[in-house]
This record gives C-alpha cells, structure tokens and sequence, in this order.
C-alpha cells in the first residue's frame, strides 16, 4: 500500500461508504469513488486506481446484492444470464477501447443521458409498479442481448455511469419496478466487476491492503442503501437515479471541455 496520510485515508473511506450507497440505490458510485482515489493518489499509476476500485466496489455490490436478494422478488436465473453476457462484452469492449477515443464518445453518451432524464420526468409512472407481467422468453433474451451484451460493451468499452444504464434498461425491457431493476442490476454487476477484478489481479494492479480497508466502508454504505432502497420504494430510488444521471451528464461534460 503507498504512503497515505491518516486525512487521505479517512476521506477514501468516506467516499467507498458513500459509492457503495449510491452504488446500491442506483448505481454510478464510480462518479464518487474514482475521482476520489485519483485527486487522493495522485501518484498512484491509472491501472492501480482501476483495480483497487474494482476489489472495493465488488465487495459492496455482493453485499448489496445480498440484502436484496431476501427481500425483493429477484430473477436469479435471468439476472445470472445477463450478467454472463455482460461479462463477455465488457471484455469485449475493453478490447477495442484502444481504437476508440472518448473525446468522440462522450457528447453522444451526454445527449443520450439527457434524453433519459427527460423521459423520467415526463413519465412519472416509469419505474414504479411493474407492469408487464410474467418475463417471456422474447424479453429474456432482449435484456441478455441488449442490456447483459450492449451496457457490458460500454462498460468495457468507456464505462461512467453503466450501473444507472443497467437499472433503467431492466425497468424498460423486463418491466420491472426501480427497485426489483436495482437488485437485479446489483448481480449483473457482480459478474462484471468479478471478470474485471481477475484481470486486473493477473496483472497485479490491485492495492490489496488499500482495497480491503476501503471495501468495509462500502459493504456498509452498499448494504444500508440497498436497505434504504427497499424501504422507501421505487420513488425514492427515482428521484436519486435524476440527480445520479445530471451528476454523470455534469461530469462527463466537464471531461470533454477540460480534455
């Protein structure tokens, strides 16, 4: 583990406790917790920060995953499939991110955000009461094509904001509630960031002693948001998924003009 100072050290925990609520809510923690690690260790190489937060970030997200899971009505089944299939697009992704440049990238994914957070407001409905019945074999496979396969692409690929891209595909495409689409997201993610963190290992860019610290903080912030989630209902986790989505239209503009 580098030379951090006790101030640093309590602010990265801070921020892990903080991603792991948001992370669990709505998804999009990495708004809060990459940029935290990169202004806190600045010295630090760029594939270290990645793996660190992907040891931390799984940590949270299976203990959010966990919390759901006795308590909203999960698919385990199809959430497994899709996050197969996210798996091997993110890894597919990441193979051609090398050819891609993210100055490109960005105004598409900002307009795209935007357009969300317009349909949201507009559709108040969106999200709060499933509404589509029993999942057929025809949305099943949409969902583990399009969103396992698509969002794992992008995920690889460029990546802010691909847990809040999950809960809203699983709301559109399988008609779920906010609620039942966060928990269902919490698993898909799980492979993802498990498939991520293997690779991430075999290279050795993984602070293991920073990592494990850090992961308690978000296994605490993942489970009471998860909690929280659960209790307040899916208009609760609505109005977080708004501010999550302008916080990542905000950042990645910020990105775009600066870079």
């Amino acid at each position: 583990m580098p030379d951090i100072s006790m101030t640093t050290l309590l602010l990265l925990c801070l921020a892990a406790a903080g991603a792991g609520w948001i992370d669990a809510v709505v998804g999009g923690g990495g708004l809060l917790l990459l940029p935290a690690m990169l202004l806190g260790l600045p010295h630090v190489p760029a594939a270290h920060i990645l793996g660190t937060n992907k040891a931390v970030a799984i940590v949270g997200t299976s203990g959010a995953a966990v919390t759901y899971l006795r308590k909203a009505p999960v698919d385990v089944r199809t959430a497994v499939r899709i996050g197969g299939a996210a798996l091997v697009g993110s890894m597919t992704g990441a193979f051609f991110a090398a050819g891609i440049s993210s100055d490109v990238l960005r105004p598409v994914i900002m307009v795209v955000l935007l357009g969300v957070a317009a349909f949201v407001m507009l559709r108040p409905a969106f999200g709060r009461a499933e509404g589509g019945g029993p999942v057929t074999r025809r949305r099943t496979v949409t969902a583990i094509v399009l969103v396992g396969g698509g969002i794992g692409f992008y995920d690889g690929l460029f990546g802010p904001g691909t847990g809040t891209f999950l809960v809203l595909a699983l709301t559109a495409v399988l008609h779920l509630d906010l609620v039942t689409a966060s928990a269902t997201a919490k698993i898909v993610n799980v492979c993802t960031n498990a498939g991520a963190l293997a690779m991430f290992a075999y290279q050795g860019t993984v602070m293991w002693q920073l990592a494990g610290l850090m992961a308690v903080f978000n296994l605490a912030g993942g489970m009471f948001g998860a909690r929280m989630a659960l209790r307040k209902g899916s208009e609760f986790v609505r109005g977080v998924l708004l501010v999550v989505v302008f916080s990542l239209v905000a950042k990645l503009a910020f990105d775009q003009w600066t870079g």
